[in-house]
């Protein structure tokens, strides 16, 4: 199948940022097979006349399975959090209310033009939890990591068995990793056995990370036990020491910062600048919409509002898209390469709230963009979204479910 994006103000990632007006997208076979000027090929055309088009964002960190408690922490900090959420409501899910959230939250990702997440699923209980969420991860058509792991309340060890059970549901657009409780909130023999596991099943670790007093150099206790690995993705970090980034640096691993929900729960001062400064490879991540709105376009205004003078807009979106597609392991999205995978973003550079920033794309995206502004999303080429409408067919049904797992969970 082919397709032809016609005429759009094109954005490319990688290796910089870049701007080439009036220009095709061809893309072939899900990927992208051309870049350029008046290609003039046999396809479906797809008029981006008035469009910005750019690479889908990647959002590093996400727990999908709360989208049925929008809301119920954003005066909370991450003590609060912990105890109403995870030992909460979170004790109280069953497997129909996991897959009420993740489709939902994933359709949601969607509509706001993010092409790929990471979901790090801690409400692990059951085979039957497990299915709930891939099976919604799949219908939703996004791609997705899903990491699949106990509570942090728990902590407990992820289960082995089912972690090898559920490796069969790996595909294209679905990839795996464990998702540890780690070294900051969990027993170290209960730690190495995770990442013992992840290596056994070649897939990544993603953690939550900080510094205690019980645990103040939690990377330096992973180093010294020879469990740092290039493939591990840790969450937050805020209040590790830079020594600690240091390590982090080292080991060629990576971070994803989620700097609203950060801010909010008082995790501690902003993490960003200090990662760029140790030479880490970071990028954004929503995290929870019971503190945030789902969007990356929030994270982005939010980032760039922390005061860095050295993170231009160009740099943002970078962290948005290839950065956070790198971080995942991906090296085939975040970017209009030819050849790589075409999950794209059609935003209207037409809306009153985007005309007259055509003199700088980049800046208006980053800064004055909203979900109301995407007029279309494809993933591996296939449109998810067209003309500002979610194309799933599973949509009102799974409105209507999320609405009776709000019900169940708050009653």
């Amino acid at each position: 199948m082919r397709r032809l994006l016609k005429g759009g103000t094109v954005i490319d990632t990688f290796p910089e940022v870049v701007v080439r007006p009036e220009t095709d997208v061809l893309i072939e076979d899900g990927r992208i097979a051309a870049v350029g000027p008046g290609l003039d090929v046999d396809a479906e055309v797809i008029d981006a006349t008035g469009r910005i088009v750019l690479p889908g964002f990647v959002d590093t960190h996400r727990h999908l399975w709360q989208t049925a408690l929008r809301g119920i922490t954003v005066d909370a900090d991450l003590g609060v959090y912990f105890e109403r959420v995870l030992g909460g409501y979170g004790a109280r899910f069953r497997a129909e209310d996991v897959a009420a959230g993740n489709l939902v939250g994933a359709l949601e990702c969607l509509d706001a033009g993010i092409t790929t997440v990471q979901d790090y699923s801690h409400v692990q209980r059951s085979p039957e939890h497990a299915d709930a969420a891939l099976d919604s991860l799949e219908r939703s058509g996004i791609r997705a990591v899903f990491g699949y792991g106990p509570s942090p309340l728990s902590g407990g060890v992820v289960d082995a068995g089912e972690m090898r059970r559920i490796m069969g549901r790996r595909s294209e657009r679905l990839g795996l990793a464990v998702a540890a409780i780690g070294p900051s909130f969990a027993p170290f023999e209960t730690v190495r056995a995770d990442w013992e596991l992840a290596d056994s099943l070649g897939v990544p670790v993603v953690v939550h990370i900080s510094s205690s007093s019980q645990t103040p150099d939690p990377i330096t206790q992973l180093r010294d036990a020879g469990l740092t690995r290039p493939n591990t993705l840790y969450v937050h970090g805020n209040n590790l020491p830079d020594s600690e980034l240091k390590v982090i640096a080292d080991t060629g691993a990576a971070v994803s910062v989620t700097p609203t929900v950060e801010a909010r729960m008082e995790m501690g001062q902003p993490l960003a600048g200090r990662l760029r400064a140790a030479g880490v490879d970071f990028s954004l991540g929503i995290d929870v919409v019971t503190t945030s709105g789902g969007d990356m376009f929030r994270a982005m205004h939010e980032l760039l509002s922390l005061g860095y003078k050295t993170f231009s807009a160009a740099y943002v979106l970078q962290l948005a898209t290839v950065c956070g597609a790198r971080a995942l392991g991906l090296t085939d999205v975040g970017s209009l390469a030819v050849g790589n995978k075409a999950d794209v973003l059609l935003i209207r550079s037409t809306d009153i709230n985007l005309v007259g920033g055509l003199h700088d794309p980049v800046a208006t995206v980053v800064t004055a963009a909203h979900p109301g502004n995407v007029d279309t999303v494809l993933v591996g080429g296939t449109p998810v979204k067209r003309d500002g409408q979610l194309i799933s067919t599973s949509l009102t049904a799974a409105v209507d479910a999320l609405t009776e797992s709000t019900a169940y969970l708050t009653a």
